[in-house]
């Protein structure tokens, strides 16, 4: 997994396997988990661009999922009710078994239906990369 956030626009990208945004799936769906990115924080990226360590999930009462950086730790922690981390657990397995390749943005806007204000931008790739064949 390679988990990056780009200073200027504060969005964070996460390319992954189909195995590993299974696995971040699964960890939101328990509402629980850590799961590490295979190059270091600190590694050498374009300037701009920062790389984290990784994903923590907690469960928290919510309303809705809450994404944020931890910049101590360089880590993205999200937290939320068992609901809103349900539909974006779903959402990352869908990612995760899509064949035609496209990337999920998850971005709150007002009456979001699971994403709490405050979130921190996502952009989830495919593992196929590129935009979608159809």
């Amino acid at each position: 997994m390679r988990l990056v956030r780009d200073r200027g626009f504060g969005e964070v990208d996460l390319t992954a396997s189909a195995d590993e945004l299974g696995a971040l799936a699964r960890s939101v769906a328990e509402g629980e988990g850590l799961l590490g990115c295979a190059s270091p924080a600190g590694a050498d990226e374009p300037a701009g661009v920062e790389a984290l360590a990784g994903v923590e999930v907690r469960k928290s009462p919510g309303p809705g999922v809450h994404i944020r950086l931890d910049r101590a730790r360089q880590i993205l922690v999200i937290s939320g009710d068992a609901a809103s981390r349900g539909v974006l657990a779903d959402n990352l397995r869908d990612m995760a078994e899509a064949e035609d390749g496209g990337h999920l943005h998850v971005d709150h806007f007002p009456d979001h239906p699971y994403l709490a204000e405050g979130s921190v931008p996502l952009v989830v790739n495919s593992p196929h990369g590129g935009m979608p064949a159809r």
